[in-house]
């Protein structure tokens, strides 16, 4: 598969977490994010930790990967609960992958072991991801009955050859249908997943597409800028020369675009590539990791960090599967995060958020840096204690500016 995991220490086969980082747990949100790594067809640019059923092989499928990651979330229990179990979970997300290839009845089976080994807050905010044409009124009822809140279609265009060359199999006409049924199936927040920069999409292909996600008066709305990931198909057709490398210029424009239409509709930016209706619609559980937050990534290849120490499972679900199967953790390493680290990343993440950052977080060279960025146009003071709020021209050179934060 393209993607790869990160290098670290072995993790301890009994999944156990160091007293230190247990010893965190309540200071922030917990979450769980899980993850369901089945695709139909392969999408060229994906380079995700994902599966079609000719590549699974012949121990793991798809109707017993749900018993698996039971048994994960059976052992995050034991582990977590060395010191004291969690507060009651705050945030599922269920992604891919696309969880919604699993049978309903599947999906709503992990959610309750959920709510068995932590237990659900009152307001937790549940998602799954979804593919348009992998829903049916039927099966979306049956998720919202069985306590899922929030459903994130990935619509990615509304203009068929930008889907063709994304290798996207569903017809654009499904989503407003998917939108429907969500709607009627009573979710609180239906979000739509975008890309802007496929090769061979023009300023007004994305105009289209960004009216057509409008027209469905969604909640929330990602809007994502391609990015050529090494080792996938469609890096092999650009290098070919088969497809334009995408254009930063158009890109920048694409943005810019995007905040127009979603600003004048009444969206407002959280996050560079995120928009929400209202406050209550942001995606607290991607917040979550904006903002540092515990959480514990079940599946293939997921991620999870508590108090300071973050892990990461083996890659395939059959090396998962046979991990779990013989009474041992499917982390593969760890690493543990010392001070400046992650005062680091929270500059990086926090930096990306229109709640801006806190100035406190900024040693003596970043602290001198913050005039010439305010100078420049690139951030605002807002509010005391101070903060950084990136301004649209910032939110188009974030990475420069967190470059000028972080020398």
């Amino acid at each position: 598969m393209p993607s790869t995991l990160p290098a670290g220490e072995p993790a301890p086969s009994d999944g156990a977490l160091p007293a230190a980082a247990l010893s965190e747990l309540g200071d922030r949100p917990f979450g769980l994010y899980v993850h369901v790594p089945f695709c139909a067809v392969r999408c060229g640019y994906c380079d995700f930790n994902t599966y079609t059923a000719t590549e699974l092989g012949p121990d793991v499928s798809q109707a017993t990967y749900p018993h698996a990651a039971i048994g994960e979330l059976q052992l995050a229990a034991r582990v977590l609960g060395a010191s004291g179990a969690p507060s009651p979970v705050e945030t599922v997300f269920v992604g891919g992958g696309t969880p919604t290839l699993l049978p309903a009845d599947d999906l709503v089976g992990v959610l309750a072991a959920v709510q068995r080994a932590f237990g659900l807050a009152a307001l937790a905010e549940v998602t799954t991801e979804a593919n348009p044409d992998s829903v049916t009124p039927q099966s979306l009822q049956r998720l919202r009955d069985g306590g899922f809140t929030r459903v994130s279609y990935g619509m990615q265009s509304a203009v068929p050859h930008v889907l063709a060359t994304l290798d996207r199999t569903h017809d654009p006409e499904r989503v407003p249908q998917a939108v429907a049924w969500a709607r009627a199936a009573g979710f609180d927040q239906i979000s739509l997943d975008l890309i802007h920069g496929t090769p061979g999409e023009s300023l007004a292909d994305w105009r289209s597409t960004v009216e057509a996600a409008l027209a469905l008066d969604p909640d929330h709305i990602s809007a994502y800028s391609l990015i050529v990931e090494p080792g996938t198909a469609l890096a092999r057709k650009v290098r070919r020369r088969e497809a334009p490398v995408p254009d930063d210029d158009q890109a920048a424009d694409s943005y810019e675009l995007a905040e127009e239409l979603l600003g004048a509709a009444g969206y407002t930016w959280y996050e560079l590539s995120n928009w929400a209706r209202t406050p209550a619609a942001r995606c607290r559980h991607n917040l979550g990791y904006w903002q540092g937050a515990d959480w514990w990534g079940i599946g293939p290849g997921a991620h999870s960090h508590v108090g300071g120490v973050r892990w990461w499972n083996v890659k395939h679900p059959a090396a998962y599967a046979a991990r779990l199967a013989a009474g041992r953790s499917p982390a593969l390493a760890r690493e543990h995060l010392d001070r400046q680290t992650r005062r680091t990343e929270r500059v990086l993440l926090e930096t990306r958020l229109a709640d801006g950052l806190d100035t406190g977080l900024l040693d003596q060279a970043g602290l001198a840096a913050v005039p010439g960025l305010v100078a420049d146009g690139l951030v605002a003071r807002a509010r005391l204690p101070e903060r950084l709020v990136l301004t649209l021209r910032g939110r188009l050179l974030a990475d420069a500016v967190v470059r000028r934060l972080l020398p």
